[in-house]
């Protein structure tokens, strides 16, 4: 059985369907953040963890009204990581995310979807500025962002309160830059 939301909006781009996340994704969701793949979004977890951690990708959306979309192809629903906006609870401010599973990296797939999303985070929410936090070692992550024109912001807080916490915080184009 499927379990999806209702009320969340579907992103449509020339190769890609952002949808909300369901019940489908957990299996794909889960092996990822047990893989040393995830280690620079909170992983490598437990099984326990990791499914604790798909779930608050699902509360997240019930919580704050938007959230992180399941990325497919069209014509095929498999998962292939989530990409959205995200702030859940002491995040400094909000960030547009990205985690993508080994085979959908290296085909401008993160970036296609990151760009609709920060659309969406600019045109539909209504943000006037967003950031991307980065583990320093993730030189993927680090590409996407100055692909899409983000800068490196010292000065900007980071989410944690410890240095072991710190991270790179990448400030996306104002709405009105682009």
């Amino acid at each position: 059985m499927t379990v999806e939301l209702s009320g969340i909006p579907v992103l449509e781009t020339e190769r890609l369907i952002l949808r909300g996340p369901n019940t489908h994704d957990e299996a794909g969701y889960v092996a990822f953040m047990m893989s040393e793949r995830s280690q620079y979004v909170g992983g490598p977890q437990n099984r326990f963890k990791a499914w604790r951690t798909f779930a608050m990708e699902i509360g997240h959306w019930a919580v704050r009204g938007y959230g992180m979309w399941a990325v497919t192809m069209k014509g095929d629903d498999t998962c292939l990581g989530y990409v959205g906006c995200w702030n859940p609870g002491g995040w400094p401010e909000p960030e547009l995310g990205w985690t993508l599973w080994p085979e959908a990296e290296g085909k401008s797939i993160g970036y296609e979807a990151a760009l609709a999303a920060r659309d969406y985070a600019y045109g539909t929410l209504g943000w006037k500025t967003a950031v991307s936090y980065i583990d320093f070692p993730n030189e993927r992550s680090i590409a996407l962002a100055k692909r899409m024109g983000c800068v490196l912001d010292e000065d900007a807080a980071w989410p944690g309160d410890t240095e072991e916490d710190r991270c790179a915080v990448y400030r996306h184009p104002a709405p009105e830059d682009l």
